[in-house]
């Protein structure tokens, strides 16, 4: 007898590299949050649940990987006044990281996004062209492509993906066409 397949989900792990150097995933960005949160890297490693030693060395490792400092330290003694605070390369470090794995997580589980990659989309959705304007405001852009039939069309993004997508005009794209948005994918 054969037993039924059991339900598979998909299931990841988020990393950064730089030049191939591991910068920071899922320790490292517990370890800097609690270090902003408790503005100490002592109380830091206790609350990510790390020796202080291993959170100098990932803190080490991530500033290795990116080239700059990811956190700040002052020095205490008898009268305290010591702690530590992330600078800014560090809070980018984290932002990057959470939108990758926000980004991640959205496509993994939003079944039209595997349709995103090529599985049960039909070649209707998908109309290639050449991008004929870009407008980009405060927080989206606004993208006009002259499809083949011929035809404009006209899709709203976000200015993170524009940049993302390098898109400019010119550029040679497919409109993703879904029931309420239009998507822009280039090669």
């Amino acid at each position: 007898m054969v037993s039924p397949k059991p339900s598979l989900m998909p299931s990841f792990k988020v990393w950064l590299e730089s030049d191939g150097k591991h910068a920071i995933g899922e320790g490292g960005v517990e370890i800097l949050r609690a270090v902003d949160e408790c503005k100490s890297l002592t109380a830091g490693a206790k609350r990510a649940k790390v020796s202080y030693k291993y959170a100098w060395d990932q803190i080490a490792e991530m500033e290795r990987a990116i080239g700059m400092p990811v956190i700040r330290t002052r020095r205490g003694g008898k009268s305290g006044g010591g702690g530590a605070e992330l600078t800014e390369a560090g809070r980018a470090l984290l932002k990057q990281y959470e939108r990758v794995r926000t980004y991640v997580t959205r496509v993994l589980n939003d079944p039209e996004s595997w349709e995103a990659v090529g599985l049960r989309l039909s070649a209707r959705n998908r109309l290639k062209g050449v991008v004929k304007n870009v407008e980009k405001g405060a927080v989206t852009t606004s993208v006009k492509i002259e499809v083949k039939v011929p035809a404009t069309i006209t899709a709203v993004i976000t200015k993170e993906a524009v940049e993302e997508l390098d898109i400019k005009p010119g550029d040679v794209v497919e409109a993703i066409v879904k029931a309420t948005e239009v998507m822009i994918a280039k090669e």
